[in-house]
């Protein structure tokens, strides 16, 4: 697998504002399409970004509304689009229940939608990578979920297989494919095999240590910040996370980068990044419409890309400047 990049469609806290959206994140693998969460107006944020995707899966984290309410206009506009593939959506228990209740799972549209609800450890298995679910801790039943790439072939020394003797392509071919050549072995010529890639999400959650399990030595952890260390109290009471706190669990877990969303209109962005940074510096807050690509560890650390850096889905989808934000926010979900 070459592209792994997360694209940020929704990064808010449970009320939009002009510069948010609510919850919803892509994630690109080579041709496979992955939307965690889907906030209300999720169809209209690609659209104007990078253009509708041809989704394979939609994962939701826990069943408030601000992270699922944007399915029924999407699964209708899919249809009114003509796709025939059907689209796989799994969710915590309740998530038939939820769905039925607003007609999605009624089997009214032309294509089949195929709704299925995880509990922790459930692992939904793809070409070259897996999506399992774990619990977190928030109201209701939550879940969190870990993007693991299959692990992949150690590299071919070639000045070690030219001092061995190997030179013909066919030769090669065989010891990469695990075929000993005369009395050379494959080990001889190929490094230890090389971790897949990991992307952890939290959804909503207060600090907790099935997140930090769930995302030793991840990529990416991509973990909510709802509130500033100020409303600790608050935080604990909704079960959210403060950006210190988020911080943390980056820190114990070693990942490579944090990335902080379900930001509320509340704080200054700078806050919280400063907050988080104080106990862990690989700290970014996307935008809406930021992505961040994950490369293959020799070729670099992930990297955050602003909206002119990232790959449409369409050629002619348009890229929109970002409003002031105002207001702020009541109450979080």
């Amino acid at each position: 697998m070459d592209q792994i990049e997360l694209f940020f469609a929704g990064t808010g806290g449970s009320v939009p504002t002009p510069r948010r959206g609510l919850p919803a994140t892509l994630a690109r693998l080579d041709g496979d399409r992955l939307l965690f969460d889907c906030g209300e107006g999720t169809q209209r944020q690609l659209i104007r970004s990078i253009g509708l995707a041809d989704l394979d899966a939609i994962f939701l984290t826990h069943l408030h509304a601000d992270h699922w309410l944007g399915i029924p206009g999407l699964v209708r506009t899919l249809e009114l689009r003509g796709r025939e593939k059907a689209l796989d959506i799994y969710g915590p228990s309740g998530t038939v229940k939820q769905l039925a209740a607003v007609g999605i799972a009624t089997g009214k549209t032309d294509y089949e939608l195929h709704i299925s609800e995880l509990e922790a450890g459930d692992a939904i298995e793809f070409d070259g990578y897996e999506v399992e679910a774990f619990n977190v801790r928030h109201r209701g039943t939550a879940l969190g979920y870990s993007l693991i790439e299959a692990g992949r072939p150690g590299r071919f020394d070639p000045q070690r297989a030219e001092e061995l003797g190997i030179t013909d392509g066919k030769e090669i071919a065989a010891l990469v494919a695990g075929e000993s050549v005369g009395s050379v072995e494959p080990a001889q010529v190929i490094g230890e095999p090389r971790a897949g890639r990991k992307i952890v999400i939290s959804g909503d959650t207060a600090p907790c240590e099935m997140v930090e399990a769930a995302a030793g030595g991840a990529d990416l952890l991509i973990h909510e910040a709802t509130f500033a260390s100020e409303d600790s109290a608050r935080a604990a009471e909704t079960m959210h996370s403060t950006a210190r706190q988020a911080g943390e669990i980056a820190a114990a877990a070693d990942v490579a980068l944090l990335a902080l969303t379900h930001i509320s209109a509340r704080y200054p962005v700078r806050k919280i990044i400063e907050e988080a940074e104080a106990v862990f510096e690989s700290t970014v807050v996307p935008r809406d419409f930021d992505a961040i690509n994950i490369p293959v560890a020799e070729k670099g650390a992930p990297v955050l890309l602003r909206p002119d850096d990232v790959e449409t889905e369409q050629a002619a989808a348009p890229q929109f400047a970002e409003a002031a934000e105002e207001g702020s926010a009541k109450s979080e979900n």
